[in-house]
């Protein structure tokens, strides 16, 4: 069955977190998997994994998530895509489709002269140390929601507020600063269609 792509625009965090819950609250075997592109209002969004947290000091709204890992950023010129799959379907496990994730961003950025890696035990996408991409995922009755988010054309100081991922001193980087001159929604669907031709495989 293939998937689902659906570019949403500009978007309301919490609104579409639960959206994205209710869709998969209601989901049946025959649902169609989705993903969605989106571009999110400043926020940061707090995961699961909530102690030890030192709040931002800013006027940032936090929501609180039920997505996997700790404290985030998204905003404006950020690309976020949420990947809402039945796993089980597609015989895939978190560590496969965590992998499809990090391996679509890296071939994305390659067609831009750009190397990014992995990092082991440490899940998102990294050029010369500094983070370019995150992902955080949810799974619910062997189907996933929340996703990724690339940084495109942003502002980054938010981020210097917070340890990104509960890393101590990450670094953030982003697409504008690696010399791509695209915007986060271009980008955006750039990615979009090689993780829906990635899934469908």
């Amino acid at each position: 069955m293939a998937v689902i792509s659906r570019d949403l625009g500009r978007t309301d965090y919490q609104k579409t977190l639960q959206t994205m819950q209710a869709f998969t609250a209601g989901r049946t075997p025959q649902t169609p998997d989705e993903i969605w592109l989106t571009e999110h209002d400043a926020v940061y969004t707090l995961g699961l994994n909530r102690r030890d947290i030192c709040f931002p000091k800013n006027n940032i709204p936090v929501v609180l998530v039920d997505r996997g890992g700790k404290i985030t950023y998204h905003g404006p010129g950020q690309a976020v895509i949420y990947i809402l799959i039945d796993l089980k379907r597609r015989n895939l496990n978190v560590r496969q489709l965590v992998n499809i994730i990090e391996t679509t961003i890296i071939e994305l950025l390659a067609q831009y002269q750009i190397n990014a890696v992995t990092k082991k035990d440490a899940p998102g996408v990294y050029i010369d140390g500094k983070k370019i991409a995150s992902l955080g995922l949810r799974l619910k009755n062997n189907c996933c929601y929340h996703g990724l988010s690339l940084n495109v054309d942003m502002d980054l100081s938010p981020f210097e507020a917070i340890d990104p991922c509960g890393y101590v001193g990450l670094l953030m980087t982003q697409a504008k600063d690696l010399g791509i001159t695209k915007t986060a929604q271009e980008l955006g669907k750039q990615l979009l269609q090689k993780l829906s031709g990635n899934l469908n495989q």
